[in-house]
């Protein structure tokens, strides 16, 4: 067996999700334990579709949106389920730890965290809370209030997002990208060296739309690696799936402010019920962030007489599924009920999920990998197909072997720009397969 990557073959946006899910999955069980006591996560009834980025807010309300559960299909991966319904890969993944992110099993539900508790800020312009990895648009005022919200990428621990009030500064179609002497000398080192600037078009990364904040140096963006978002994988910037940037852009004014906050820990009440919201903090100033929501807890359970259920409090803590649990009712004697969770149907399509052109021998391709397991050898062609801009691949099975070519490209110049790019990207030693080669 010709074994052609290693462990090493992830990313550093890839080795991001792999960090993630193993931080968001280490409590699985206790999590999948504590949702099975909880009826109300269980769907109440079955719906064609889910409303996903704009939602009306009551007055006196915090939170918006409802949970709902979807039956995966064969082929189908968290990241194009994430995409469809305008959630971010971390979303996806504390909703559903254990769950194969590039190779789930089909006929599994797997939860759409579709409900979110609002940032503790003034509801005004756009609100992003870099915890949640999420942004919110405010419009309207205090006697109608409309808010629309999107799944974001935001910048590493080595370049964080900056945190902070702004504004839009200005807007840009078709942007192009001055590269940053920083960025241009990692990518020299990496043996990748990238021109001064880079027009639009598919190797553009800042995607078709911009808003340039008031920070020097910081945008909303779009993406040519829609994989990325929900994960911190930016040099500070904010970027946005390819649709939403669009949707953002086109109700966006310039001078609209920007409030960036970090809020891993939120509470806030709807129709009556209290409801808590965790993330796992991904800084060292999540104690500080649990310390002010108990704070908070405190204050209601003294100004309500009432004890607060604090073992729960602690359970939705420590599980932080980025779901809102309801953990108390506003009033004695309540009889008000927490909103119910709903399964949607599986779309015909899944939107954006990359296609893979057919077969063609006249074409060039790249052998990637060569695998005894078929699942693994699944995943890695999965995961080159979610490389931006993408790089098709597949599964070919030959004599009890799963070997993953990527292609098919038109000459041998599309090849070798594909295999410099999973080597560099993914670090794939690729193979360079000539027409009419048997494969």
């Amino acid at each position: 067996m010709c074994r052609i990557i290693g462990l090493s073959f992830l990313s550093n946006w890839l080795r991001l999700i792999a960090l993630c899910i193993f931080i968001l999955s280490a409590n699985g069980c206790a999590v999948m334990k504590s949702v099975q006591g909880d009826s109300w996560f269980s769907p109440s009834h079955v719906e064609k579709d889910i409303e996903r980025n704009e939602f009306p807010v009551a007055r006196g309300d915090d939170v918006i949106g409802r949970l709902a559960v979807i039956r995966l299909e064969k082929g189908d991966t968290l990241p194009d389920i994430a995409r469809h319904f305008s959630l971010g890969i971390n979303a996806i993944s504390a909703a559903n730890p254990g769950v194969d992110v590039w190779v789930p099993e089909a006929g599994k539900r797997v939860m759409l965290p579709l409900s979110f508790i609002l940032p503790d800020t003034p509801r005004k312009g756009i609100v992003i809370n870099l915890a949640t990895r999420r942004l919110f648009e405010f419009k309207g005022d205090s006697d109608s209030v409309v808010v629309s919200t999107y799944p974001i990428g935001v910048g590493t621990k080595e370049k964080p997002t900056p945190k902070g009030q702004m504004h839009v500064a200005r807007k840009a179609t078709q942007p192009t990208w001055h590269v940053p002497a920083s960025i241009a000398e990692a990518h020299r080192k990496k043996g990748d060296p990238l021109p001064a600037q880079i027009p639009p078009g598919p190797e553009n990364p800042l995607g078709e739309y911009a808003l340039y904040l008031s920070k020097s140096g910081y945008l909303i963006h779009g993406t040519n690696k829609p994989a990325s978002i929900g994960l911190n994988a930016t040099n500070g910037c904010l970027r946005l799936y390819p649709e939403n940037i669009k949707m953002l852009y086109d109700e966006t004014p310039v001078n609209t402010p920007v409030a960036i906050v970090n809020q891993p820990y939120l509470i806030g009440q709807s129709n009556g019920v209290l409801y808590m919201e965790a993330h796992t903090p991904l800084e060292v100033s999540g104690s500080i962030e649990l310390e002010k929501i108990y704070a908070k807890l405190k204050n209601i359970e003294k100004e309500s007489a009432r004890p607060l259920d604090w073992k729960k409090v602690k359970e939705v803590q420590s599980d932080a599924r980025g779901i809102p649990v309801p953990i108390f009712e506003m009033s004695q004697g309540s009889e008000k009920e927490a909103a119910k969770t709903i399964e949607v149907e599986h779309p015909d399509k899944l939107y954006g999920r990359p296609q893979i052109p057919e077969l063609k021998a006249q074409a060039w391709y790249v052998l990637a990998a060569d695998e005894r397991d078929e699942i693994e050898a699944l995943r890695i062609a999965t995961i080159i197909n979610h490389q931006g801009p993408q790089i098709p691949a597949r599964v070919l099975s030959k004599n009890n072997s799963y070997r993953v070519f990527a292609g098919p490209f038109n000459d041998i110049s599309e090849a070798k720009v594909a295999a410099k790019r999973l080597k560099i990207d993914l670090d794939i030693d690729g193979i360079l397969i000539e027409p009419d080669s048997k494969i």
